[in-house]
């Protein structure tokens, strides 16, 4: 019997058990269905495309997406503790402010919410009206400075962009380069920064290997969780609350194993209904990326990572091309006039990135492509089978909308017109699968045959329709959600960072401690 359980040791689980178990009077337990964050390849920043499929992912795929020619996609998620803030791209993008302020829920506008990034973050930059220093997460400068993504960002300016030198400061739109959640080097995942520096506490238990497969409900209230380790059957008890952390795929899988989600489906799949809830689940959205991949010869793209003299560099300086993210730089840009915020992501890696990350390279390249911030269509999660094991059935349904495929094609543009420029040339030798033209026809076809997610999803238990806005579930008990799933809406970034964020508010509000303030008058307005 703890006070709190906690499901899934990912960005908001580690926070939120960190954070909780601050008070020693009450008693926390985290569960992690994979194991430790002790392979290599998760703290040396470069590796983290070798963690893919491995027993380190969840290894999801959409269903067949409709507009897509029925292509199924690739969705890794971090089975580990840390979750997938241990295996992404470690890039820090807050997102926009009015992605706060459109929520339109009370607590969560940019100015409440700004102080909690804050209170997370030790930025090597030091402390400003938008960044803090003396927390537990590390934001860092890149310390890869691969050549190809300078001439990039270069590119951008000839092209007429203006230059930015903080995504997360006063402004969010033009081009530069992302920072990191890095300490000197190497992979700052919330099991490092928050999880790590916790764990000699008593009232802190660490369950590690351990599938959740339902909340168990007594009486309207969440009292327990139950799973199995291998083939043990475990039962853990929460006298205060259950809190799942599990994302935006696991937490209304869970939800709907418990018996809280659509009574049609859940009764044709013999699960008892505690909660006809029709909204868990739908909602989905994600970044949908399209790559434009440029080969030449020259041989300082990742492929060369591995050389001894990068490996010696890493090892005495902790710099050079092991330390890279993947998008070393990137942009913000609007595809029409009208728009009040961006509604595109550039993401530019020195690396051949082909087939959603999973293709071998086999050629020095540069791959940059718009990242669809915005988008209209939604997705849905539901049960495929009654076993908790099964994986459940995802259908993000990519551009089901129209608008969303006509500003992807634009985008793609935009792509192309930076690749055009002089600081880009000596690193555009060739395109790898190049679109026939650039016509509205053939644009729209290279779009739906090569876009691929770029693993942000969110949204689908979201505030306002299946959590409140202190992320209890509408009709239960002792049962929140905190995670990107509350997000009713995808930020315009990478959305690790929000939902550090989140998760430092509700622990906050699960506490009961008064919302947290900051020096931040003259930033919110």
């Amino acid at each position: 019997m703890y006070d709190y359980v906690v499901v899934g040791a990912g960005s908001a689980g580690c926070v939120l058990a960190s954070r909780l178990s601050q008070d020693p009077d009450v008693t926390v337990c985290l569960i992690e269905a994979g194991p430790a964050d002790t392979a290599e390849n998760i703290h040396i920043p470069v590796g983290f495309g070798k963690l893919f499929r491995t027993h380190l992912d969840w290894d999801y795929d959409t269903h067949e997406e409709p507009s897509l020619g029925r292509r199924r996609i690739y969705l890794p998620r971090g089975r580990v503790l840390g979750g997938t803030s241990s295996t992404n791209t470690m890039v820090y993008v807050r997102g926009n402010r009015i992605d706060f302020d459109e929520w339109n829920q009370p607590g969560w506008s940019y100015g409440q919410l700004l102080p909690y990034f804050m209170r997370s973050e030790d930025n090597e930059r030091g402390e400003s009206p938008y960044h803090a220093i003396g927390g537990p997460l590390a934001v860092s400068d890149g310390r890869s400075n691969n050549p190809m993504c300078s001439a990039f960002v270069e590119a951008a300016a000839q092209a007429g962009y203006p230059l930015n030198d903080d995504f997360n400061g006063a402004t969010q739109d033009g081009f530069g380069y992302f920072q990191l959640t890095q300490r000197e080097g190497r992979r700052c995942s919330t099991a490092a920064a928050f999880l790590r520096p916790a764990l000699d506490r008593p009232n802190l238990t660490v369950e590690t290997n351990i599938q959740v497969h339902r909340v168990l409900i007594e009486h309207g209230r969440a009292v327990a969780v139950t799973g199995y380790r291998l083939d043990q059957a475990m039962t853990i008890s929460a006298s205060r609350e259950v809190i799942l952390c599990a994302g935006a795929y696991n937490s209304p899988q869970l939800l709907m194993l418990s018996g809280i989600g659509p009574a049609g489906l859940l009764t044709a799949l013999g699960i008892p209904v505690v909660l006809d809830q029709p909204h868990v689940g739908q909602n989905l959205q994600d970044h949908a990326l399209v790559p434009l991949v440029f080969t030449h010869s020259h041989p300082i793209s990742l492929l060369a990572a591995n050389q001894p003299q990068h490996v010696q560099r890493f090892i005495e300086e902790s710099r050079g091309p092991l330390t890279a993210n993947g998008p070393e730089a990137g942009g913000f840009v609007r595809t029409s006039g009208g728009l009040p915020a961006p509604d595109v992501e550039f993401l530019a890696a020195p690396v051949m990135f082909a087939d959603s990350g999973l293709g071998t390279p086999t050629h020095h390249a540069i791959s940059f492509g718009p990242s669809m911030l915005t988008p209209r269509s939604r997705g849905s999660v539901l049960l495929a089978s009654d076993d908790p094991t099964a994986k459940p059935k995802i259908s993000h349904n990519y551009f089901a909308d129209e608008t969303d495929l006509d500003s992807a094609v634009e985008a793609t543009r935009i792509g192309l017109h930076l690749a055009r420029q002089k600081a880009l040339a000596r690193y555009n030798e060739g395109q790898f699968q190049p679109p026939a033209s650039e016509s509205d026809r053939d644009l729209r076809g290279y779009v739906r045959s090569y876009v691929h997610s770029i693993f942000h999803p969110a949204g689908t238990c979201a505030m306002g329709t299946v959590v409140d806005a202190e992320l209890q579930v509408l009709g239960v008990e002792a049962l929140r959600v905190v995670d990107a799933s509350v997000m009713p809406t995808l930020v315009r970034g990478n959305p690790n960072a929000a939902t550090i964020a989140i998760a430092e508010k509700a622990a906050d509000v699960i506490s009961g401690s008064a919302p947290l303030q900051w020096q931040v008058a003259a930033v919110a307005r």
